[in-house]
């Protein structure tokens, strides 16, 4: 298996990449989060790697870290996840609001991105809760006490939204609460009195 490539960038056109190594070019599939971190073309960098073999193709996929590329080897392992949609999760959020999405629940931002739906993302919530939680290497997540702080104004949003409330009508509904170094269940308490007065 071909686990990391060091060597030259030729072309970078996402999702695809060309890296060339001791005169070989691979093509390689990388996530957006991976090609923010990409030097300029003719510069050498070092990706890690991911070699899927199918039937019709093998397929690297390139990351800029372990991390990135345990995470999507374990989305991979999720039921109904496959490697176009890892790459959207990958594209779409980093690791750790990923890892926050999972440890709080939070399937709303999860179907934000392109083709996950409800289903997949209430799957993905509960199947990579475990490898989350027991910082199982495959997973390459951050623990929770890894995790920086979250914001009780974004919590307190998203804890709206279970309530039932629109992700526009809790917005509003938290913006309208002074003072904002509060806690965050002093922030939904503010802004839930705020909407019946």
């Amino acid at each position: 298996m071909i686990g990391r490539l060091r060597g030259e960038l030729v072309l970078k056109r996402p999702p695809h990449l060309l890296l060339e190594v001791a005169g070989v070019g691979y093509e390689l599939e990388a996530p957006m989060t991976t090609f923010y971190a990409l030097p300029g073309v003719g510069e050498p960098v070092t990706l890690f790697t991911h070699l899927q073999v199918r039937d019709d193709a093998h397929i690297l996929y390139a990351f800029t870290d372990e991390a990135a590329r345990g995470l999507f080897r374990a989305l991979l392992k999720v039921n109904g996840v496959g490697a176009k949609m890892a790459l959207a999760i990958l594209s779409g959020m980093d690791i750790e609001a990923f890892a926050r999405c999972v440890r709080d629940a939070d399937t709303a931002s999860l179907v934000r991105l392109p083709g996950v739906g409800r289903k997949t993302a209430e799957r993905l919530i509960v199947e990579m809760r475990d490898r989350l939680e027991h910082g199982s290497p495959g997973a390459a997540l951050p623990a929770a006490a890894e995790l920086k702080p979250a914001d009780p104004v974004d919590d307190a949003v998203r804890a709206l939204i279970a309530l039932g409330y629109k992700p526009q009508e809790a917005s509003r509904m938290v913006n309208c609460v002074e003072p904002r170094d509060v806690s965050r269940e002093e922030i939904i308490r503010l802004a839930l009195k705020a909407s019946l007065a």
